[in-house]
């Protein structure tokens, strides 16, 4: 069955068709002003005027009418769709002539041409007038691909979902590359579904996508909505899952700085698209305000995290950015790509342990850092458990030890990187970053010439060690994929935004807060599982199963961002600040008491009681 789109008289359309058809008598009027400008009209031809006028705007509304000129939407249209006016012109200009000769009231042939003139130029502004009074549009020109590629194979047919401006760029770029033909475009406002989009019909909204896929035999559907909710997104997405099709999605490219609106290549639905949020807005002139022309040093700069912090800096333009990592081969691959992406700036790769006290006085010593990100840590909680002495020597000491140096060269800010596990922690990892929080906290009265805080977030999507890439192996190689328990929920936020936000926060603190990030609602982990299966191309539980191997020691139902008796202030929309009291002025005393029983070889289970008892002395209110 042969889907056509919709026909609705809109405002806009009125407004149109009405433009045009008097225009199309204007125009003829005027022709005759200006061929007979030095005799003025003669009678005979203002008579055969009176006699024919409504020829030439019954002639405008038919043709134009048939032609499409109302079916496009103009604000989107590519350069070769205004070749349909000059086409539709010139034939109501003929039929008009034909006409007006059967009726014996014809004009000399000039005035028909000038006629033809300046219809076309009227017709041509009004729609030119209203694209280019569009905001943030570009003007881009390319025509239908043949109905193969080039080498034989056929196009792939595609439906698009988003008839804006995304979705009218998607089409331009689909048809300049040649390898897929756009054939519909799906979108929720009724009244797009009176136009075509650069030609393409706009046939329905969301719920009608299993049909005409089925319908127009629709090979895939790409998602072109850049301003659509992760909400919105991943009911879509749910719907099209209902097809046949291959589902992809077509992004927004934006720079920080420079706001760019141009779209970026078709890429399969990745599971951020589905948990990702809506795009944050960051205070760019407030960030660049603290780090253009600065030093910046990263901890664990190499990592997941740390890696995002130096590419988000680089935007920056800072005058150098200091990688510090103990791990040499992503600290260098991660050089080589901003090398390559920012030669404005200047990297350097310091390798060392935040363990190490005399290499970090170095590091200090000879680069004098401005801003300072303390991104390395430990941070797996199986592990940690397993190995609490370790996960103390990192994530408290080395803790201590950049922080303490940081303030005696006098760092402008040090920002410490932690976890939603240092809220009432139940596990080793969540207690070594708390003790961190205090830490920090406590350097900031220490050090009062440096601005110490914190930044608390929940799970990075696709982070090394997290679970995402765990079942993607699971998927791969085991065929299945196991979950602690049914009910387990976490937070989630990916990479670029918590390092977004991290950097925003940054700009907001004073000294001695911890900032929170908005993470959302907690997600259930077995949702998560199940979208990646569906992802994959496979039905959970039918083609991979999901096994439940109960809680892992440590480890929460659901997490917290935040203690009860914390003062919750909004920084921004997406970050809130936790004022933090009773922070001890006994810190290092406690500090080397710890350090004996992490050197005790004996210590056992004496050293997570240390730590617990540590946490409510150094801050009673978390009891």
């Amino acid at each position: 069955m042969s889907r056509q789109p919709v026909r609705r008289i809109t405002p806009k359309k009125a407004f149109l068709v009405a433009y045009d058809v008097i225009a199309s008598v204007i125009a003829l009027l005027l022709a005759c002003f200006i061929f007979y400008a030095d005799t003025g009209i003669p009678p005979d031809i203002l008579e055969r005027f009176k006699n024919t006028w409504y020829i030439y705007l019954l002639t405008s509304v038919v043709v134009y009418s048939l032609l499409g000129f109302y079916d496009q939407m103009w604000a989107y249209a590519e350069s070769s769709t205004y070749l349909i006016l000059i086409a539709g012109v010139t034939f109501q200009m003929l039929l008009s002539l034909l006409i007006t000769q059967l009726m014996a009231q014809r004009m000399i042939f000039q005035i028909y041409v000038i006629y033809w003139f300046l219809l076309l130029t009227a017709v041509v502004a009004i729609r030119l007038i209203y694209r280019l009074t569009r905001p943030k549009n570009k003007l881009l020109g390319s025509f239908w691909g043949d109905a193969n590629r080039g080498d034989g194979r056929p196009l792939i047919r595609v439906m698009i979902v988003g008839a804006g401006m995304a979705g009218s760029q998607l089409i331009t770029e689909l048809r300049r590359q040649g390898t897929r033909i756009p054939i519909a475009a799906i979108d929720d406002n009724v009244l797009k579904q009176t136009y075509k989009v650069n030609g393409v019909p706009v046939l329905g909204t969301r719920e009608d996508i299993p049909g005409i896929a089925e319908d127009l035999k629709i090979d895939e559907i790409i998602l072109a909505m850049p301003s659509a909710s992760s909400k919105t997104i991943r009911e879509i997405i749910t719907i099209c899952q209902k097809t046949k099709c291959d589902i992809k999605i077509v992004p927004f490219l934006s720079s920080n700085i420079e706001g760019g609106t141009n779209i970026g290549p078709v890429r399969d639905i990745d599971i951020e698209d589905l948990l990702g949020r809506n795009p944050i807005k960051l205070d760019t002139q407030g960030i660049c305000d603290k780090i253009k022309d600065k030093t910046v040093l990263v901890t664990g700069g190499g990592g997941s995290i740390g890696s995002e912090l130096c590419r988000q800096i680089a935007t920056y333009r800072p005058e150098r950015i200091l990688i510090f990592d103990i791990y040499e081969n992503n600290a260098y691959s991660l050089q080589l790509d901003l090398i390559s992406k920012y030669p404005f700036v200047k990297t350097n790769i310091l390798i060392g342990s935040v363990r190490d006290r005399t290499r970090l006085e170095e590091v200090f010593q000879e680069w004098r850092p401005d801003v300072v990100y303390h991104a390395a840590a430990h941070k797996h909680v199986p592990l940690m458990e397993d190995n609490p002495s370790e996960a103390v020597k990192n994530n408290v000491f080395g803790t201590f030890n950049v922080a303490d140096i940081a303030g005696k060269y006098e760092v402008v800010k040090f920002v410490l990187i932690s976890t939603d596990k240092a809220v009432n922690p139940t596990n080793v990892m969540g207690a070594t970053k708390r003790l961190a929080e205090i830490t920090t906290l406590a350097m900031n009265v220490k050090y009062p010439n440096t601005t110490f805080a914190a930044v608390r977030f929940g799970n990075v999507l696709n982070s090394d060690g997290s679970v995402i890439p765990l079942f993607k192996k699971q998927i791969e190689a085991e065929r299945r994929v196991t979950v602690t328990h049914p009910d387990i929920k976490r937070y989630f936020m990916t990479i670029a935004e918590a390092s977004s936000l991290v950097i925003q926060a940054s700009v907001y603190a004073h000294g001695g807060e911890i900032f929170v990030l908005d993470m959302g609602e907690p997600v259930k982990i077995v949702d998560l599982a199940a979208d990646l299966i569906r992802l994959s191309g496979y039905e959970p539980n039918v083609d991979i199963p999901i096994q439940f191997i109960g809680l892992r020691p440590g480890e929460k139902m659901e997490e917290e961002l935040f203690l009860d008796e914390e003062k919750i202030q909004t920084a921004h929309d997406d970050i809130f600040i936790l004022d933090q009291i009773n922070t001890s002025e006994k810190l290092e005393e406690e500090l080397i008491q710890l350090e004996t029983l992490i050197n005790c070889p004996a210590a056992g289970g004496a050293l997570d009681e240390h730590m617990r008892s540590l946490i409510s002395y150094l801050h009673p209110a978390a009891e």
